[in-house]
């Protein structure tokens, strides 16, 4: 498939459904887990979901360009605090269109990154709780927009999550996180996934390498 052909995948019309499809995909998820329903809906959800999917693997693949990876914006290097930001599409986290994806509202706010998330029934773990590894994601992908701040393209080093509290369901946190120093390639970063009342429910430090994708075959300079 030519480029040309591929132009009518990339307007913004057509990417505004994919996102409506990502949504309805996320919110489906959320109401079967959190909801009783009886057989016969349980059943017609599964057909029609499995004709859905007959359907969309009838297209042709798709992939990420090479050439996107972590472009920075000149708004990010702007002082414009509150300016919401969004990664790529199909971006597991932050995505609109992503299946998996969170909805988190993400901001620059001075040399911070504020993401407001508000995690629902699919991200349960312990009953009333989140997943220690949906919280895990989350920071680990707010983590990769300090590096669009820094105008740095990199990979996760290490993460490492201290849980102090339980992370509640159906209220809306904020996870808070910002570059602690430099270290040649390494980018130290920390943060903190608070509470509406400020209650810090876990911190988390993470170390980010930088790369020059230039020098990878096929992925321009990426900045």
């Amino acid at each position: 498939m030519t480029d040309t052909d591929l132009d009518r995948f990339r307007t913004p019309e057509h990417l505004d459904r994919r996102a409506r499809a990502g949504r309805a995909i996320r919110d489906i998820g959320h109401a079967v887990i959190g909801h009783h329903v009886d057989d016969e809906l349980l059943d017609r959800v599964a057909d029609q979901l499995e004709s859905l999917t007959a359907e969309l693997t009838t297209g042709p693949a798709r992939g990420r360009q090479p050439g996107t990876f972590q472009s920075s914006s000149d708004d990010w290097a702007a002082p414009d605090d509150q300016m919401e930001f969004h990664g790529f599409d199909d971006r597991p986290v932050c995505g609109r269109s992503s299946p998996w994806g969170l909805d988190p509202v993400v901001r620059r706010v001075g040399n911070e990154v504020h993401a407001t998330v508000t995690l629902r029934s699919a991200h349960e773990g312990a009953p009333g709780r989140s997943h220690g590894g949906v919280v895990s994601a989350l920071f680990d992908d707010i983590f990769g927009f300090v590096l669009s701040i820094e105008r740095t393209p990199g990979f996760t080093g290490e993460l490492t999550i201290r849980y102090v509290a339980g992370t509640p369901l159906h209220v809306p946190l904020v996870c808070k996180v910002r570059l602690d120093h430099r270290e040649g390639r390494k980018l130290l970063m920390a943060g903190e996934l608070v509470t509406p009342e400020g209650e810090v429910c876990v911190r988390a430090k993470a170390t980010f390498i930088a790369i020059d994708t230039s020098k990878i075959p096929g992925w321009g300079d990426g900045v």
